[in-house]
């Protein structure tokens, strides 16, 4: 199969389960279809799919990825010892583990198309991550905490695994107990990727923009909280701290010493 008909098929599957939208007209055009594939991802709720479906959906995400274009971690240079600064698209990042900023209901992002990390994530990994999220949120019975962290595998992503922490929502003036949270989700992530063995973990601007966090301030919690960590264990596992905006990439730049 071409991806417009791996697309199409997706559509058409995702559409049929979905009562309300079953007369929706499949656009003809090849980007108002891949929106329109997003948002079917977007909406869905977790449930078991047939392997049918995800024999395609694979096939289609991976090639996606592909053609955006793959950064493969070991092509990076370090800015200082064990710790790199990478400014791009997180979900085409090929390295041991990265890290999702989810909400406390841990499924992903369930609005369409929403610009959001969490969005992203469980998009291009595919509907597997919704699902054994679900399956998480439904043995620990309760929504997950600030600052804790979970990992899940990452399916059609370049990486191998997903963890995933809900960072503080700022409302207001930032408050001391924020910072602790903020300070919490990095930690969590590192002591959980270090009992799992990751070799490489990937970092986003946990609790930014969504949550309302202030960038420089986060961004210095999050550098001091990986530094800290790593001298007190002397941990080997190398930290990429991932940017998408340039206003981002110039304060960690600044932080990390490596503005010209």
């Amino acid at each position: 199969m071409t991806q417009a008909e791996r697309r199409i098929f997706l559509i058409k599957s995702l559409l049929h389960e979905q009562a309300g939208y079953s007369d929706i007209e499949i656009p003809a055009n090849a980007q108002e279809q891949k929106n329109l594939l997003r948002l079917l991802f977007n909406i869905r709720m977790p449930q078991p799919v047939s392997e049918a479906f995800l024999e395609i959906q694979d096939a289609y995400l991976q090639a996606e990825t592909a053609a955006k274009g793959i950064t493969d971690f070991n092509d990076l240079r370090p800015v200082q010892d064990g710790i790199y600064l990478w400014k791009g698209d997180i979900t085409t990042l090929r390295c041991d583990a990265i890290v999702n900023a989810a909400n406390s209901q841990m499924l992903g992002c369930f609005v369409p198309c929403h610009t959001c990390i969490d969005n992203a994530i469980h998009t291009f990994a595919g509907v597997q991550l919704r699902l054994v999220c679900a399956e998480f949120m439904q043995r620990q019975g309760h929504q997950e905490e600030t600052g804790k962290a979970k990992i899940t595998p990452a399916f059609n992503l370049p990486c191998k695994f997903v963890l995933h922490t809900v960072g503080p929502v700022v409302q207001g003036r930032l408050i001391r107990r924020q910072e602790e949270q903020l300070t919490s989700c990095y930690r969590s992530c590192l002591d959980l990727a270090q009992q799992k063995g990751i070799k490489s973990i990937a970092f986003c601007c946990i609790s930014t923009g969504e949550f309302h966090f202030p960038n420089e301030r986060a961004a210095e919690i999050a550098v001091q909280t990986v530094k800290k960590y790593q001298a007190q264990t002397g941990s080997t596992m190398e930290v990429i701290f991932n940017v998408f905006q340039e206003t981002d990439y110039n304060i960690y730049q600044k932080l990390l010493g490596t503005d010209s």
